[in-house]
């Protein structure tokens, strides 16, 4: 599962609500993920992971969120990569 990928990453972060999503925070929320009809979408974008960026190129949507359809396994090593990256990122700030 998604929120179990994150908390073996990231075992200090906890689950929360916000935007109507389930989320994960560590002081502040960092990463955000949702089922939709077709595709569970992660927000918000990796910004400064580079070689992670262009890795998540075919799951990238018009503002950098990502999506992943429910017809393909679900890549939880990549998506945890991507919780990881944004965490890093959020406490940079």
């Amino acid at each position: 599962s998604i929120q179990g990928t994150v908390e073996a990453l990231l075992p200090k972060a906890s689950r929360c609500i916000s935007y109507n999503m389930p989320a994960f925070r560590d002081e502040r929320v960092f990463f955000y993920f949702a089922a939709f009809k077709r595709h569970i979408g992660i927000f918000p974008p990796v910004k400064r992971h580079t070689s992670l960026i262009l890795e998540l190129a075919p799951h990238r949507g018009p503002k950098g969120n990502l999506s992943f359809p429910l017809n393909r396994p679900l890549p939880l090593d990549l998506i945890g990569r991507v919780a990881v990256a944004l965490h890093v990122e959020r406490a940079r700030r």
